[in-house]
């Protein structure tokens, strides 16, 4: 097996099961140290003991791509696999079977693991048709929020991704702040560039209700909107703690939401879980379309779609109000139509 695919396909699955990160990063660290290392020199570093000495491997690193070299399935790698054979939702499993794309990920231009080509190579091993790039937006500078100019750059190597790949479409999009006053964070020229805006509230969470309502209602009635992020922002669990959902007037939010045929995003992050499932049957009543995303921020997390399934299975979410079920020729029609 090769040893390079055996330590990524290793923190794949020990990002799907929310494993520490100083855990995932020393498979992925492990793989780029040998990348360019020739098989033969490698078994080599291996045989001599070189590689046990070099940086950036350690005593289970070693022992995985020293089993790999010698051609075997390295025994951690099947003890994850066996454990990934088990869903991570016990719900949904129709409504999973027939989603095609997910509208929410993030890469290590923003606050994401993994580079742009690991999250796509891990959306088409999941067999998703259509992944949205939304890394973040120049606001939220903790998170390494892209500006104009570095969006700009992303840009060129989402078309060179896309040259690559004809049974696969990498989305050129943006988790945009709703920025206090109701508008986005980013110009009205770029967003129009993009496939996918996703806009949510990262500040700020606590604001009076009529507050958050006006915030929100603005970036709804924009048109380059496409999907409302964790409309919430609540935490139910999680190493970050919890935290509470936000306070707004829900049927106002979304009307607007079906009025201007924005999509709420079912958020499938366990420790979001956003909207909760009161909210998720008043957007159902108001006639809403939803997005089923993962908000992936490592290629394991992208499988985070179990769960999402899952609660809109259980809330009777039907499957052709959910954009992420759609065909990618349908959906940027939708996604681009007021553009």
């Amino acid at each position: 097996m090769d040893a390079v695919a055996a330590l990524n396909e290793i923190a794949f699955w020990l990002e799907r099961e929310l494993a520490p990160s100083f855990k995932v990063q020393a498979f992925r660290k492990a793989a780029d140290t040998i990348a360019g290392i020739d098989p033969e020199e490698l078994a080599v570093r291996v045989r001599d003991g070189r590689l046990k000495r070099t940086k950036g491997i350690g005593d289970r690193t070693f022992e995985v791509i020293r089993q790999a070299v010698d051609g075997e399935v390295p025994g951690y790698l099947e003890k994850l696999r066996e454990r990934g054979a088990e869903p991570l939702a016990d719900g949904g499993v129709e409504l999973r079977e027939i989603l095609r794309g997910d509208l929410h990920s993030h890469s290590n231009w923003s606050d994401g693991g993994s580079p742009i080509e690991v999250m796509v190579d891990a959306a088409r091993l999941l067999g998703r048709q259509y992944l949205a790039l939304t890394d973040h937006s120049p606001n939220l500078t903790i998170a390494n929020g892209l500006s104009r100019e570095r969006l700009e750059k992303q840009l060129d190597v989402v078309d060179e991704i896309n040259s690559a790949h004809a049974d696969f479409r990498l989305l050129a999009g943006s988790e945009v702040d709703i920025l206090e006053n109701g508008t986005l964070d980013q110009s009205p020229e770029m967003l129009e560039r993009l496939d996918v805006v996703v806009a949510s509230v990262h500040s700020k969470l606590r604001s009076d209700k009529h507050v958050m309502t006006r915030r929100m209602l603005g970036a709804i009635q924009d048109p380059n909107t496409n999907v409302l992020g964790h409309c919430t922002g609540r935490l139910v669990t999680g190493g970050r703690g919890t935290r509470p959902q936000s306070e707004f007037d829900a049927g106002k939010v979304f009307a607007a939401c079906a009025e201007n045929g924005v999509a709420v995003e079912i958020n499938s992050r366990p420790e979001r879980q956003d909207p909760p499932d009161d909210l998720i049957q008043l957007a159902l009543d108001a006639g809403c379309l939803f997005s089923i995303d993962s908000d992936a921020h490592a290629p394991g997390q992208l499988d985070f779609l179990q769960y999402g399934a899952e609660r809109a299975a259980r809330n009777g979410v039907p499957a052709e109000r959910i954009v992420t079920t759609w065909t990618v020729e349908k959906l940027l029609e939708w996604s681009r139509a007021g553009r």
